[in-house]
């Protein structure tokens, strides 16, 4: 039968009943361990479960008698827990997760994409007709989550993506590519740098924007993301500077920049944009009611 970690037993006395291990056991097991880390760890275990089973978590639910049998996914089941008992983010133990309904491939090279950074995409799809050709860049574009959203859903558009991390270039190339998005570029090197003289109808980008000292910062966070995609000196504000102050020069007239930002920076990045020379500045809430995204418009256009 299946040991606990896995390996059949060649007992003769081994009975159906003893090799299998119902699901509810399963998540039962895996509630009792992810206890301690997890703010739902039901929710967490179904969730590990069903990827090691290569089932839904629907499934999970709706199947709590099932017997599982297959001691190569119980063996996963237990290895995903143990890596989530430790602290280490869910998206990481799996290396998916989910943005704007987009299946992305995450690994500790990037940045974990978060449901409040689809803002951006929906801040910057209101200003970019979905029926004509644009240029837009991301900035700080870690996994691809922003340019690959916005690449399905403006087919039209060229895309281009610049990091500073060769690795997180790596997996958002494999991400373009997983999801067929040829619309879509990514390239290497600092903010504005990968894209010399070019000028784009809209720059968005989610950038490092928190304090060093900024104790709000889950532990695991600070252990396991990526430090360079978090953090931006003593006020979190210093990708901001550089963003704000040379996307001028990259933008066509009436052009907009959209940039996420820590939910206490809005009237500090307002003022940034507004000392670029931007008009028009906004800052929106996300869904929690918290100064998410601040966005403005290069002038140029009638009436700017």
């Amino acid at each position: 039968r299946c040991s606990r970690n896995g390996r059949r037993s060649n007992s003769p006395a081994s009975s159906n009943a003893e090799v299998a291990t119902e699901v509810s056991r399963l998540i039962d097991e895996g509630i009792a361990r992810l206890r301690r880390i997890a703010d739902d760890p039901r929710h967490e275990a179904e969730i590990l479960l069903a990827a090691a089973l290569g089932k839904s978590r629907a499934w999970i639910m709706a199947h709590p008698e099932e017997r599982v049998l297959d001691c190569e996914a119980t063996d996963r089941y237990e290895a995903h827990v143990t890596r989530r008992s430790h602290g280490e983010p869910v998206a990481y133990v799996l290396g998916e997760k989910e943005f704007w309904s987009l299946p992305l491939e995450v690994t500790p090279d990037v940045l974990i994409p978060r449901p409040e950074t689809e803002l951006v995409v929906e801040l910057a799809l209101s200003h970019l007709p979905r029926d004509r050709e644009a240029r837009v860049l991301d900035l700080a574009a870690g996994s691809g989550a922003i340019a690959l959203a916005l690449a399905r859903e403006l087919p039209r558009a060229t895309v281009v993506g610049t990091d500073l991390s060769a690795a997180a270039i790596a997996v958002a190339r494999r991400n373009a590519q997983r999801l067929g998005l040829a619309n879509v570029l990514f390239r290497t090197g600092s903010w504005f740098d990968p894209v010399a003289e070019e000028r784009f109808d809209l720059i968005a980008s989610n950038p490092p924007y928190i304090a060093e000292a900024d104790d709000r910062v889950e532990p695991a966070v600070r252990r396991f993301e990526p430090h360079g995609a978090l953090f931006a000196g003593a006020d979190g504000l210093e990708a901001l500077r550089v963003i704000t102050g040379a996307a001028g020069r990259h933008l066509s007239r009436g052009g907009w920049l959209v940039v996420e930002h820590g939910d206490r920076q809005g009237p500090a990045v307002r003022e940034l944009l507004g000392a670029a020379g931007f008009v028009g500045v906004t800052t929106h809430r996300d869904l929690a009611g918290l100064d998410r995204c601040t966005e403005g418009r290069w002038p140029g256009c009638p009436g700017a």
